[in-house]
């Protein structure tokens, strides 16, 4: 069986454009969600745009030695659908690449779960019940339950977001939860105060080289990190 994350990345984010490619600590925010999920031996690529303004992830991604689909920008769903076909996976991992400090053997816990499971129908996430920070956010299913969705799914955030087919009761669902309930907690990236958080973890507390526990330990002790983002409300799936 073939695993393999697919991350979805473009410049043209609608609150903070070139999000992705800011920096922090000698690398961009691309640079540390890749290369935290490979040194959990996962084997990642990039599905971004056809638009010319992506050019600049395509090169950021090859020289990260993650390949690359492009495809859509609005139908993901169907972009998602292209990377399996082009990849050749059996199992895909879908993450997002405003989570730069995701735990690589957070993912691969879900993924453990999963064939695990032996279920090719399951979908598996931390992120339908939040026990995580948001920027953790993971899911796993199988390339069938992919294509199925591409061909059935017809509302436009279906289309949009990817995985709401999969998992609004059409399959069964297995949640990956942490012991103590993180999610108040916002690791993500879509706004300047979000970017200003994540810079702070990174170059002040050595968050590129800390796993999951160890920067909610460091949010824990530091409120006033916390502060910094802890007004960002996360736009609602359709918006």
């Amino acid at each position: 069986m073939t695993v393999g994350v697919i991350t979805q990345a473009r410049m043209t984010s609608t609150r903070l454009p070139g999000k992705v490619l800011m920096s922090a600590g000698g690398a961009t925010m691309l640079a540390h969600h890749v290369t935290r999920l490979q040194r959990a031996g996962l084997a990642v690529h990039v599905a971004t745009t056809t638009n010319t303004t992506d050019d600049p992830i395509v090169e950021a991604a090859v020289a990260l030695g993650a390949p690359v689909h492009r495809g859509s920008e609005h139908d993901v769903l169907g972009r998602f659908a292209g990377a399996v076909g082009q990849f050749g996976l059996d199992t895909v991992v879908r993450v997002t690449s405003d989570c730069p400090l995701i735990d690589g053997a957070v993912v691969a816990r879900g993924v453990q779960a999963f064939e695990e499971a032996g279920d090719p129908d399951l979908y598996v996430s931390n992120a339908l019940e939040r026990s995580y920070p948001r920027g953790f956010d993971f899911e796993v299913f199988s390339t069938a339950a992919l294509l199925d969705a591409d061909r059935h799914a017809r509302e436009p955030a279906e289309r949009e977001h990817v995985t709401p087919y999969l998992y609004s009761g059409r399959r069964p669902l297995l949640t990956v939860r942490r012991d103590g309930d993180a999610s108040r907690l916002r690791v993500t990236l879509d706004t300047a105060d979000d970017y200003e958080l994540i810079r702070r973890l990174i170059e002040e507390h050595d968050a590129a080289d800390l796993d999951a526990e160890q920067i909610i330990a460091v949010l824990e002790s530091h409120p006033e990190l916390v502060a910094i983002n802890a007004h960002v409300e996360q736009k609602k799936l359709g918006h």
